[in-house]
């Protein structure tokens, strides 16, 4: 069997990957809230969603708010604690605080698309059914497939 190459980063560059992970993902979580913020000024929030739904809004508006404040924090807490230079600490925290962003973000978009298929759909439990198969889709992708690839790799280097 074939090994396949593998290079380690040194960490001002494994630093600039993450980085650059992190300003990748954060306008689209930006455009996503601001799009949140707007909906609530809209006449068909009032008059089309109950108090409970809107309480939902504001939830997942609340939730998508905390994803950009942690993929965000890694460059922040950079800033502050060592500026010039780089630590394997800090390549963990800021990692898990991105990976971190992706529940609430994933969350927040499933409550607001339960909201949305409601109102197009008018259909309570086809709405939530499939607010929950896109849940499934994020867990699959985000989570999910990274972890399995991973178990592979390792039980390949195993054998």
């Amino acid at each position: 069997m074939a090994s396949r190459a593998k290079e380690i980063l040194p960490l001002s560059e494994a630093v600039t990957h993450l980085l650059e992970e992190c300003r990748m993902v954060l306008p689209g979580v930006q455009a996503l809230f601001g799009f949140q913020l707007i909906a609530v000024f809209s006449s068909t929030f009032r008059e089309r969603l109950t108090s409970t739904e809107q309480i939902i809004h504001l939830v997942a508006i609340g939730l998508v708010a905390m994803s950009v404040a942690l993929v965000m924090a890694p460059a922040a807490y950079h800033r502050q604690t060592n500026p010039e230079e780089v630590t394997e600490s800090f390549i963990k925290l800021a990692t898990y605080l991105l990976l971190g962003s992706m529940f609430p973000l994933m969350i927040g978009i499933t409550l607001d698309f339960y909201l949305i298929a409601r109102l197009i759909l008018e259909k309570n439990v086809l709405s939530l059914v499939l607010s929950l198969a896109l849940l499934i889709w994020f867990v699959t992708f985000w989570f999910l497939l990274p972890r399995f690839r991973k178990v592979r790799k390792s039980e390949r280097r195993e054998q």
